[in-house]
């Protein structure tokens, strides 16, 4: 790429990015979208927002953009984070610090050695000063004195990322301790999920079964249990209730607004009233028979193998989550239960047996789809490759027929496809996850979280890079033979600047749009003037979608640390991709998504393994490219630095990662201990026997108020 091309890359993604969040500041101070952009402080019932109940009233002040939230991501601090959003938001925080850490310093240092290194180190016939190859390592002559710094400048970036990852490890393995003792109070941590459990042999039922097994094994701390039913036809039920409470709200809303109009005569308001009556009696029959199937799965006892057993302490249910209970492992499997809120409850359902089946499937699905998107990023490339294009399809050449055309092609057009392309790919991986069988949303995220990342690592950075390399040597290859072994070593440092304008393309316009949510945007607009029109508008709340942001985050991390040493000019533009980002995500965490589930920081072990992962690419690549710049002593120099790095990771997996997929008896027993000296451990044991009680025979309250026959059968789930 020349540089002409990159100037119009970052010309036009710092054109839209100013474009799009000035829409955005413009928009945030507008009542009518305050369901949008203030979903989260709405749904708290905070009262400093733009509501437009409440501000009809025109004024200038609403015409000028705000930019009040990126002043903002400076003043939050990280107790704020933690106590008004959880561990879990904190980690996602944390991994945008580590990368503004990170980059800076190594641009910086990047920058000044690296940098005017590269752009004179060539001895030979010199690549253009147009080119941005004249800024990468493939600029320094074979044999080179010269690499010896590259080499230095690796060992700073791997030791300087070792001793960050070291520090976030370190300080967040602590912080998940005091998480856990903070919320020491929530049912999870009384509460074990059993599954495979057998018939008793007497009453050949299963809930006696459960009592019988834990009173006899665990008599000193079992307490209770809540069997599981398959209750499927019911909550189809309760899904009909439901929508027909919600009609009947919006119908009240609507009548309403109607008598209260002066434009509406009395019969349009009567008209609605009628409605609202035929559906409280179509309601009232439902309710009846919700009622009547309820009380039929339980004379039926249409019991499934699984059940949620509560303990008067917490350290009887870690002991009973960590043991095997029986001789044969594949009866009696226990773990710790997740949240109340965080269990999927219909996967219950599924026979523990049948589940590495589901993951096969899930497997070959996301195996299947990496391999479709080999096309995609192979034409993405083509593209790219624009100088080898037009040899092998001289149509391409109409390209230089309109005066800058070709700049944006091959500076803006390659990533911009690229990210179009792949924007689809985390709601396909959250949609297999779905399909995976997995009991609780937090795990259904994590696994869709590490499918994207290396569907990403595959995709979008060794595909890019080898049909990248690929269509160079088929260029080269046939005229000059004798260069193959040089233009190797410059294959890697070759994609450097595709890979500036992706970070480009995937921070301006792909945070830009994060925070602007167009297609939000659009879907409110259509309802407000189609299906909605005229009913009250609820807060559209959604939770941090972490599969869908952690990995892309991660692939630019990775392409940032691989190519740290290699082409230097990345460094600063991937600095400036988690600055934006981290402003971004802080608006986003303050005052749009919500927290449906605390996993007390279990997303770091990945988040670290992204990175380790990264490091160790860099070090791997930097071998091959001394060995291939005619400097094997550099290469061999490598070799104990990706020694160390292993091991440090091992050393991780040793001193951290147990206490983040369980719980110590020690950290159990202190809490019990906190508990009783407050008074509280009695009562934290009965909210524990009521949290995990199965949706489809829990009372749901939709509001009918009244005679008996009208009396609410449903309470809040």
């Amino acid at each position: 790429m020349k540089l002409e091309s990159l100037v119009v890359s970052v010309a036009i993604n710092t054109g839209l990015a100013m474009v799009i969040l000035s829409l955005f500041a413009l928009l945030k101070k507008q009542p009518f979208y305050a369901p949008i952009y203030y979903a989260r402080r709405l749904s708290l019932g905070h009262r400093n927002v733009p509501n437009s109940d409440h501000c009809q009233s025109f004024n200038f002040w609403r015409l000028l953009p705000e930019v009040d939230w990126i002043c903002r991501a400076v003043r939050v601090t990280e107790e704020e984070i933690l106590e008004n959003c959880g561990l879990d938001v904190l980690v996602f925080v944390r991994l945008f610090k580590f990368g503004i850490r990170f980059f800076l310093v190594c641009s910086i240092v990047g920058l000044l050695v690296l940098l005017p290194l590269n752009y004179t180190g060539s001895t030979g016939p010199s690549i253009s000063s147009h080119s941005l190859d004249a800024f990468t390592i493939s600029n320094i002559s074979s044999g080179s004195d010269r690499l010896w710094v590259h080499f230095s400048f690796l060992c700073f970036v791997s030791c300087y990322g070792i001793y960050l990852l070291y520090k976030e490890y370190s300080d967040i393995f602590c912080k998940r301790i005091q998480q856990i003792c903070n919320r020491r109070r929530e049912p999870d941590q009384f509460t074990i999920l059993v599954r495979e459990i057998p018939l008793c042999n007497e009453h050949k039922t299963r809930g006696c079964s459960v009592d019988h097994f834990f009173s006899k094994h665990h008599p000193y701390s079992y307490q209770s249990f809540q069997i599981l039913y398959d209750g499927k036809h019911l909550d189809d039920l309760l899904c009909q209730a439901r929508t027909l409470s919600k009609k009947i709200e919006d119908l009240r809303h609507l009548s309403s607004t109607k008598k209260h109009s002066r434009k509406s005569s009395a019969s349009d308001a009567w008209k609605y009233d009628g409605k609202i009556e035929q559906l409280e009696d179509m309601l009232q029959t439902l309710g009846r028979e919700i009622r009547r199937i309820q009380c039929r799965m339980t004379i039926e006892q249409k019991e499934l193998p699984v059940a949620f057993v509560t303990f008067s302490s917490r350290w009887g249910a870690v002991l009973a989550a960590q043991s095997q209970q029986h001789t044969n492992p594949l009866l009696w499997i226990t773990q710790a239960a997740p949240e109340p809120r965080d269990v999927i409850w219909k996967n219950l359902a599924i026979q523990y047996r049948h589940l590495p089946l589901y993951k096969i499937v899930i497997v070959v699905a996301a195996s299947l789809l990496t391999i479709f998107f080999v096309l995609p990023v192979t034409a993405v490339q083509g593209i790219a490759k624009y100088d080898r294009l037009k040899k092998w399809f001289p149509p391409a050449m109409a390209v230089e027929l309109i005066p800058g055309l070709r700049s944006i092609v091959t500076g803006y057009l390659p990533s911009a496809i690229l990210n179009g392309f792949i924007y689809i790919v985390p709601f396909a991986m959250i949609g297999l996850a779905r399909l995976a069988g997995y009991i609780s949303r937090s795990k259904k995220d994590i696994n869709a979280c590490n499918m994207v990342f290396y569907f990403l690592v595959g995709n979008v950075f060794f595909l890019s890079l080898l049909s990248g390399s690929l269509l160079d040597q088929i260029g080269e290859s046939f005229s000059h033979p004798k260069d193959i072994p040089n233009r190797l070593a410059s294959a890697v440092s070759a994609q450097a600047d595709f890979f500036v304008t992706y970070i480009l393309t995937n921070g301006l316009a792909g945070f830009s749009l994060e925070i602007l949510q167009p297609g939000l945007l659009l879907w409110d607009t259509l309802k407000s003037y189609t299906c909605d029109r005229g009913k009250k508008k609820h807060p559209y709340v959604y939770s941090l979608p972490y599969y869908r942001i952690i990995p892309f985050v991660a692939l630019c991390m990775l392409i940032g640390i691989v190519y740290a040493v290699v082409s230097p000019l990345l460094l600063p533009f991937i600095a400036g991709y988690f600055l934006l980002g981290y402003a971004v995500f802080i608006n986003q965490i303050e005052d749009v998504y919500i927290t449906t589930y605390e996993t007390c920081g279990l997303y770091w072990p990945y988040i670290h393994h992204y990175i380790i992962v990264a490091i160790i690419l860099m070090q791997v690549t930097m071998i091959g490219l001394f060995g291939l710049k005619a400097k094997p002593s550099a290469s061999f120099s490598v070799i104990p630095l990706l020694v160390v790095t292993i091991l440090f990771n091992e050393y991780c997996k040793i001193r951290f990662l147990p206490t983040f997929k369980q719980v110590s008896v020690q950290d159990a027993k202190n809490n019990d201990e906190l508990d009783k000296k407050d008074g509280l451990l009695e009562g934290n044991v009965q909210k524990a026997l009521d949290a995990y009680s199965p949706p489809c025979s829990r009372p749901l309250d939709l509001g009918l108020e009244g005679t008996s026959s009208t009396k609410p059968f449903l309470s809040p789930a």
